[in-house]
């Protein structure tokens, strides 16, 4: 087959073949060239000679290539004989053979940008290991906890991969011993021969690449390829760079090259994409002088010039073809592993002869050099050979790891993404646990990432040899980042063996580590500003960024370090000679000494607040780390073997923690301020969850070590001094600065605080006795006592480890329960209640707001069940036995002295230095030791009790006041009246001393028993007294309530009957009593017989005097016809809701629609909806000028279009851009004997020829002047003279209604704004359709509300809300209101169209076919028209209400009977046919009418559908029509409709509907009733041509009921959405770049959004592909998921939009915008149908609006590109 097609090409290419026979190896066909090939010595030598020849040729067009032809030669000419070479025979046969030999173990898809990769939970060994989308779906990971995420591209699947999975390491497609394999043939069946080929071939094309990929020559070519005679041909070529934006480059080539937009933007995205284009072709000068103008032209607009080349046509053919030959290696070496370690073994051998290094290292290290689109083919090289192969992988690692710091230096200062560089492979060698531990051992690699970390952080070093990052650049620092990333690779899985080799590399690392955190310690020292504030805030983001990077590698490293104890005493002593090396300069300072209750400290003289100092500790911490992992495995004891007592001085080892935690203190005293807004972002960050477990938990460790090990008054002393507190407890300080008093109490505050946090916080693993889960059970504790939270609220609170996980999820079932959401907001977890006890007010990670709030929680709930307001805390774990000394803080004098001070502090009247707070801490401190040493006394007999709280509290103080011990003091503050909050507190510390001296007592001598429990029961007593009174104050308090809203309520009935007049007059609509409907008590009982709105029995409209009042002036005003208007603000739009033919074409510009008659598929309507707020006009009118006048002068993006006359309506804020003028209805009332009397002379019969004589005189009358405007036919009566001109008038007329003139502009105005924007044209008061338009909305606003109405299954008229009913009103009676306004001339000739549909003897021209059109709003327009028959030049009348209802009777009759004939017409009759009753009189009548109608139609309809299927069909296809009229008839005419309507919904709703509006429930009757009037209609209507083609093409014709619209079937788990979107191919590019795909949630198409491949022209302007489909989808209104994204976007017009909650929830009941937390995301049906519901109530443009206005943007997304 192969040679055919070349010979086919031989043919075609007769010219081309002459030039090419330049050589003799040119040979005929594939085989002969590959035979003769293998006759050559030296075949590197052959092959290069044969491309010499052939590459220049075919890639000669290189500005606009014909690709396929290029790729057809480049098949036949070169790869199929190579492929000839290789396997010696067909290689179609052998490739085929090869592919079913055996299925691989590893996936290596490798991905592109925006794909979804997914992780598992439960088994990936680490977040980095993932699986493509098929392998997934097809693995057992698909039923566990997985993550979805979104790759950035570049990333490889791990599926097969045994070492990234603990279990299911296989999917079902790379199973081993899958696709019908069995062991001996799962060795690919390569011979001897094809391996010897695949040696002779595979170097020379790897040679070739490599040398073509990194040739730097831009004139010559290597010696071997510069075969033919040189031509003059250069491409001036331009690059890819991340400098410049788009538009920069556009507007660069623009200039230089004089070229077009498109062309210019053509290379743009070229360029882009492929990272390098050739932009101008021609001799070496001309390509010069453009690489030249377009470097001077890209500098004009950015500081660095474009990167553009000039490069001789041969090298870029060259070049270009190189890749091609690399993308073929893919595809070969996918065939089997033997090419694949062929391929990976000539990648690796060095040439003997040169230095340089192997293939691939020269690769790697040219990297940075590339384009992107050859980066990417060579890493797919490198993909689909070395990691596909473990060994070889192996030896690739090494090599990287070889020149691992070059490489990393050339991709800092190179400027393209990550994801596209070869450094970005690291995450693929490093996180293989064997191959981590490999390269430690063989070339430590740990050493070589922290080296070369200190090589590209130089610049950054201060003298003193410390980071200061000030004036750092962020992208650079970000490329930084990598390698800290890779460092983060190497230690994600721990070894479980340590060899000896392992540990002495690891520790090589670990000391070259310390060495950055050398670095670290006391890096970015700063000092407190005094008396002026700082001029420039100091750059902080980078320090803290490189501690969050660092957060994990250092509890990563500890973790190491903990893994073997040797390991970490030896890492122990090497991390504290670092600290000691770091804390020289402390050493040396002066000292000074501290006194306090007969204590003394020599310390160093240092004060925080005057002397230079740092937040970043990372030695102190790391070591305060490795200290409690001593202390956990127990090795503590054997701490001196490494560090002597003598040097571990623990004073010096405090001092820099300490520091940092009084810094923070004086940033909460306010001592800071004027250091600027830097440090207290610092100080945030310490203590924020991404940062506080390697900054201010470990502080907190330090301070506790250094309570173990140090005497503990000393301790005491040293943290007195740091705060600069001494001298504030060594004598009462007096000063009346107010200023100073609140600092000092402020910083007592802190200090207290951190003493609770010292002795109480043991939720450390190492610490106390507790385990992981322990600590993450109390976090979530803390958290969900500050009120319930979301899943994901709550692990944004709790700190991640190096996988990402927060432990969250194994303990939380234990301590909350989850409450599901409803339809809006999300599921919450709440506390239970048995996890209440565990509360502890000093819980040391709340933020000062959450401290408050969740104290004030706690409280609110103990009062409200009854109990005490005490929190004391928690019984604490045990410590450590390292830190078991910690508790001696407690009893030793000095805080004994602290407590005193404080509370005779309080007790002292002139003493301020004391807040509730600092009483509040004391409490707490009192109620640690108290709880400490009854924990101590209820474990051990009293003599081994050294612990001695209780008598230290009970002894007496040695001040000058009558001595107390802290009992009695506190016995007295509970007399003061500001510490009333405490009272409960202090009720339970003393009670507490009480229990611990009884244990004391107990246990000394073992006294009577019953004074023991006497006591105890005092206490109960006393206490069960306090709860007696707490209740008896509560009911009191509840009684006095009821009485005072009792007296309320009576003086407001008082005012109620006293204003009474005032009451019952105001009760407008507006009240919102009748709530949708009027009540019928308004009118004296109405009879049942005349809830009928149409014919002779019409009963009477009920009318009510309408006071509303204007939102704006608030004043009332009655509604009355020659009242100035007043109007109600509505929103008229263009919708689809009820389109049967979803994307039907649609015109841009209506000039040439003609609106009059619907189509039956309701494809574009136009909808009217008001949000019910009524107004003066005049005041609406002012409104409108404000708004725009503020527009003028504002500068934001316009949330709405004042041009086309939109607001926001002033109460509710909906989007509006027009108004409905309120008109009153005119009540009409019929007197039954003379509407009896007419019944005999009015018949339909009569009817008809007295209309037709109207029209047809009016057509005389115009005759006379010009031409007949319309043609009418008349086939009979023409002669027949009874019926004349006049006669119509004479069954009753009376003058018409007249109308103020303000209602009349109103009328206009509204009326013009339908037009113009239901037809999208400019405004036009004359134009003759209005009118039409006029009737079209109303029809159309019925149809949707009693669309949504059945939708929802509720009643007609009794669940419509106040809005809707309000609108409709107003909508039906300005309708009437409207025809005055025209010409009536105007309203006759449409009428006459209209009619000229269901008169029998009247035809136009245009009358269209009745299968084409829409009945009900061919009811509504002759109803409305129908009037206009009645006027004269001369007299201005309309007809009675007697008239009228003849009038809509007769119309609404015919135009039933023609509904139903268009329902049998179109009949479905494939639907089963399962008999549902018995043969009914309807039934019988059906089928006689059917046979009858076909006789007419000639057969085009079948006879033997049975007859009850046909009136099933019917009843249930009329339904629809006979809701809407219901509601027209009743908002027109204002006939109270029957109770069941506003009742039940569906059930007997027929036989009601047909009462009401005057019908026989047997609808065929109506024909027998009029058969001879109807009869000629009928054969009229079916002998019509366009009907029977109609009925030919059965697809189009349009069934009734219509069905109802529904937003698409979503599938319920989101990933199949994701599924389809990863096979989403845009329709217009060919590149498989990252795509945007969109879902239409209205028809389903998927777009591709936001891209420039799809963009569109309306009127000139470029919109992105969703917003050109919503056009036709959704007449510029639609609903788009963006499926990558998982967000639902709102659209309108071509420029607003919002997002919107996408209906998806994971389990915990959230939504995931942007797939942030990738939880697994299911369908939720309640949110999708509100979705729903928003489309169908036409609120979507209403919600644009809100959020339009609640998130005001100076600028907003771009909607247009989307």
């Amino acid at each position: 087959m192969q040679a055919s097609v070349s010979r086919k090409m031989a043919d075609e290419e007769a010219g081309a073949t002459e030039r090419m026979e330049v050589s003799p190896d040119l040979l005929q066909t594939p085989q002969q060239l590959a035979s003769w090939w293998d006759q050559q010595v030296d075949f590197d030598t052959a092959f290069l000679h044969h491309l010499a020849q052939l590459v220049p040729e075919i890639y000669l067009a290189e500005m606009d290539p014909d690709l396929e032809k290029q790729e057809e030669s480049i098949q036949t000419s070169i790869f199929t004989p190579l492929e000839w070479y290789l396997f010696g025979e067909d290689p179609d046969i052998c490739l085929e053979k090869l592919k079913h030999s055996g299925a691989f173990q590893l996936c290596g898809k490798v991905f592109k940008s925006g794909e979804t990769t997914y992780s598992c939970r439960d088994c990936a060994i680490d977040p980095t290991c993932v699986l493509c989308m098929d392998c997934f779906q097809n693995s057992v990971h698909k039923n566990h906890r997985y993550k979805m995420h979104t790759s950035s591209g570049g990333g490889f699947c791990d599926c097969g991969d045994t070492e990234a999975w603990k279990t299911g390491p296989f999917c079902v497609s790379h199973e081993p011993g899958a696709a019908g394999t069995t062991k001996e043939n799962l060795r690919c069946p390569l011979n001897e021969e094809v391996i010897a080929q695949a040696r002779k071939l595979f170097p020379s094309v790897i040679k070739y690449i490599v040398e073509m990929t990194i040739w730097e020559e831009e004139k010559e070519l290597p010696s071997e390829l510069q075969i033919r005679e040189k031509n003059e041909r250069y491409y001036c070529v331009l690059f890819n760079d991340e400098h410049h934006s788009y538009d920069h480059v556009i507007y660069s080539l623009q200039r230089a090259l004089d070229c077009e937009l498109a062309e210019a933007q053509l290379h743009t995205t070229a360029i882009d994409k492929e990272g390098r284009r050739a932009v101008k072709a021609g001799t070496f000068a001309a390509c010069h002088e453009a690489k030249e103008d377009i470097k001077s032209h890209s500098e004009n607009v950015s500081q660095h010039p474009l990167h553009v080349e000039v490069l001789h046509s041969e090298v870029m053919a060259h070049q270009k073809f190189a890749l091609r030959l690399g993308s073929w290696m893919n595809k070969i070496m996918s065939y089997s592993s033997d090419f694949r370690q062929i391929f990976c073994q000539a990648c690796l051998r060095e040439e003997p002869s040169s230095e340089n290094p192997c293939l691939i290292s020269r690769l790697m290290l040219w990297d940075a050099k590339l384009y992107k689109g050859a980066r990417k083919i060579l890493h797919e090289l490198i993909f689909s050979s070395f990691f596909m192969e473990m060994e070889y992988k192996k030896f690739f690692a090494m090599e990287f790891v070889k020149y691992y710091k070059q490489l990393q230096k050339e991709y800092i200062s190179d400027d393209h993404d990550r994801s596209i560089s070869v450094t970005a492979l690291s995450v693929q060698m490093f996180t293989v646990p064997t191959l981590a531990r490999h390269l430690i051992e063989e070339q430590n690699v740990i050493s070589v990432i922290t080296e070369t970390l200190l090589e590209v952080l130089p610049e950054y070093l201060d003298r003193n040899n410390k980071f200061n990052f000030q004036g750092y650049s962020q992208d650079k620092l970000g490329r930084v980042y990598a390698v800290i990333c890779d460092l983060k690779y190497i230690l994600i899985s721990k070894p479980t063996v340590w060899t000896e080799r392992l540990r002495m590399q690891f520790l090589k690392g670990f000391q070259s580590f310390l060495k950055i955190l050398t670095c670290m310690q006391g890096m970015e020292e700063i000092r407190r500003q005094v008396g002026q504030h700082i001029e420039v805030d100091p750059d902080w983001e980078a320090a803290i960024a490189i501690q969050m990077q660092l957060k994990n590698i250092l509890l990563m490293f500890q973790e190491w370090c903990a893994c073997d104890e040797e390991l970490l005493l030896v890492a122990y002593k090497e991390c504290h000679k670092a600290v000691m090396r770091c804390s020289t300069s402390f050493m040396s300072s002066s000292k000074t000494v501290v006194q306090l209750c007969g204590h003394t400290l020599e310390t160093k003289s240092y004060r925080v607040s005057e002397d230079l100092i740092s937040i970043h500790l990372p030695l102190s911490r790391t070591l305060a780390g490795l200290h409690v992992h001593l202390s956990r495995l127990g090795a503590v004891a054997r701490l001196h073997e490494f560090v002597p007592f003598e040097d571990f001085q623990v004073e010096v080892l405090v001092e820099y923690p300490l520091r940092c935690l009084v810094l923070v203190a004086q940033v909460v005293a306010e001592m800071w301020r004027r250091n600027g807004l830097s440090l207290i972002s610092q100080v945030y960050y310490y203590q924020d969850v991404k940062c506080r477990e390697e900054m201010y938990d470990k502080d907190i460790i330090m301070l506790q070590i250094g309570a173990s090990l140090m005497d503990p008054n000393k301790f005491l002393l040293l943290v007195l001094q740091r705060y600069e507190l001494a001298h504030a407890f060594n004598k009462t300080i007096s000063t009346k600065d107010q200023d100073l008093i609140t600092q000092y109490n402020t910083l007592i505050e802190e200090m207290l605080q951190v003493l609770i946090y010292i002795v109480g916080e043991r939720y450390v693993p190492g610490v106390g006795n507790v385990t992981k889960e322990e600590v993450t059970m109390r976090e979530i504790i803390h958290l969900l006592c500050i009120g319930p939270m979301p899943h994901s609220a709550i692990a944004k609170y709790l700190p991640e480890n190096e996988n990402n996980e927060t432990g969250l999820e194994n303990v939380i079932n234990k301590v909350a329960t989850f409450k599901k959401p409803g339809v809006s907001g999300h599921g919450v977890y709440e506390l239970k209640d048995e996890s209440l006890k565990d509360f502890n007010m000093y819980f040391y990670h709340y933020s000062k707001s959450q401290h408050s709030k969740a104290e004030h929680i706690q409280k609110k709930k103990r009062k409200q069940e009854n109990k005490d307001e005490a929190l004391p805390p928690p019984p604490p774990p045990e410590f450590c036995p390292a830190f078991s000394k910690v508790v001696n803080l407690l009893d030793c004098d000095i805080m004994m002295y602290i407590l005193r001070t404080i509370f005779e502090r309080a007790l002292d009247k002139d003493s301020n230095l004391w807040t509730e707070r600092m009483l509040q801490m004391a409490f707490h401190i009192l109620a640690l030791g108290l709880l400490e040493e009854k924990q101590q006394l209820q474990k051990a007999p009293e003599e081994e009790v050294t612990f001695d709280f209780y008598h230290k509290a009970s002894r007496l103080g040695s001040s000058a006041m009558n001595a107390q011990n802290i009992q009695m003091l506190l016995e007295k503050l509970k007399g003061i009246p500001q510490l009333e909050g405490q009272k409960d507190m202090i009720t339970w510390i003393l009670q507490m001393f009480d229990t611990v001296k009884r244990l004391r007592e107990k246990s000394c001598l073992i006294v009577a028993a019953s004074s023991g429990s006497e006591s105890i029961k005092n206490d109960e007593i006393i206490h069960d007294k306090e709860k007696a009174e707490r209740k008896r104050k509560a009911e009191a308090a509840r009684l006095h309530r009821q009485k005072i809203m009792a007296q309320m309520s009576a003086l407001q009935k008082n005012f109620i009957e006293t204003h009474k007049l005032m009451y019952d007059n105001s009760v407008s609509e507006m009240s919102g009593k009748e709530d949708s409907i009027m009540e019928e008590e308004s009118t004296p009982a109405v009879s049942d017989y005349s809830r009928i709105a149409l014919g002779p029995k019409r009963g009477p409209s009920v009318t009510e005097k309408e006071v509303l009042t204007c939102i704006l002036c608030q004043e009332e005003q009655e509604v009355k016809i020659e009242n100035n208007a007043m109007v109600l603000s509505a929103c008229v739009q263009k919708s689809t809701a009820l389109t049967q033919h979803r994307g039907k074409p649609i015109e841009f510009s209506g000039e040439s629609l003609d609106p009059l008659f619907m189509d039956p598929d309701l494809a574009y309507g136009t909808y009217t909806g008001s949000c019910g707020h009524v107004m003066h006009a005049v005041c609406w009118q002012k409104y409108f000028e404000a708004v725009q006048l503020s527009f003028q002068q504002r500068i934001h993006v316009d949330l709405f279009d004042l041009e086309s006359g939109e607001y926001l309506c002033p109460l509710c804020k909906s989007l509006c851009n027009t108004v409905i003028p309120i008109i009153p209805l005119q009540p009409q009332t019929i007197n039954s004997e003379n509407a009896e009397a007419l019944a005999q002379l009015l018949t339909l019969a009569r009817w008809i020829p007295t209309v037709l004589a109207r029209i047809s005189g009016y057509n005389i009358k115009h005759a006379k002047g010009e031409n007949p405007a319309i043609p009418v036919l008349f086939d009979q009566g023409m002669g027949d003279s009874t019926f004349e001109f006049h006669s119509i008038l004479s069954y009753g007329v009376e003058s018409s209604i007249k109308y103020s003139n303000s209602i009349k502009e109103m009328v206009i105005l509204f009326a013009t704004t339908i037009y113009r924007i239901g037809l999208k044209v400019p405004p036009d008061e004359m134009d003759p359709r209005i009118p039409t338009m006029t009737w079209s909305t109303c029809a159309f606003t019925i149809q949707a509300i009693e669309n949504l109405l059945g939708d929802e299954g509720k009643p007609l008229f009794g669940a419509l809300q106040n809005r809707q009913h309000n609108g409709l009103k107003a909508l039906m009676q300005f309708a009437i209101a409207q025809r005055s306004t025209c010409p009536q001339v105007l309203i006759q000739k449409h009428l006459i169209r209209l009619l000229s549909v269901v008169l029998p003897n009247l035809k136009s021209e245009d009358t269209p076919c009745l299968l084409s059109i829409d009945l009900f709003h061919v009811l509504v327009g002759a109803v409305l028209a129908f009037p206009s028959l009645y006027w004269d030049d001369t007299v201005d009348l309309q007809p009675s209400s007697v008239s009228s209802s003849y009038n809509h009777l007769y119309l609404f009759h015919l135009i039933t009977m023609a509904h139903m004939l268009q329902i049998l017409l179109t009949i479905d009759t494939g639907l089963p046919l399962v008999q549902v009753q018995e043969d009914s009189e309807e039934a019988r009548s059906a089928s006689s009418f059917l046979a009858e109608v076909s006789q007419y139609i000639s057969g085009c309809i079948g006879c033997d559908i049975p007859g009850w299927y046909l009136w099933v069909s019917l009843k249930n296809g009329i339904t629809p029509y006979l809701r809407c009229a219901a509601l027209f008839f009743h908002y027109l005419l204002g006939v109270t409709p029957p109770e069941d309507l506003f009742t039940n919904s569906a059930e007997g709703e027929y036989s009601v509907l047909c009462s009401y509006l005057s019908l026989p429930t047997n609808l065929f009757l109506l024909f027998q009733e009029y058969w001879h009037t109807v009869k000629p209609l009928l054969q009229r209507w079916c002998a019509d041509p366009a009907l029977l083609n109609c009925l030919k093409q059965n697809s189009a014709v349009v069934r009734y009921p219509r069905k109802r619209n529904r937003l698409i079937e979503l599938p319920d788990d989101y990933s199949c959405l994701l599924n389809q979107a990863s096979h989403f191919r845009c329709p217009r590019s060919t590149d498989d770049e990252r795509k945007n795909p969109v879902l239409c949630l209205f028809c389903g198409a998927i777009l591709c959004s936001q891209n420039i491949c799809c963009q569109e022209t309306v009127n000139g302007e470029e919109v992105g592909a969703c917003i050109f489909h919503a056009l036709h989808c959704g007449a510029g209104v639609c609903i788009f998921l963006k499926i990558r994204e998982c967000r639902v976007v709102l659209v309108e017009g071509k420029a607003r939009g919002c997002a919107y909650p996408a209906p998806y929830l994971d389990e915990y009941g959230e939504t995931d915008p942007g797939l942030k937390r990738g939880n697994p995301l299911r369908l939720s049906h309640e949110r999708y149908r509100k979705l729903h519901l928003v489309w169908q109530q036409h609120c979507i443009i209403e919600e644009i609006a809100r959020s339009q206005e609640t998130n005001q943007m100076l600028f907003g997304f771009n909607w247009q590109s989307l």
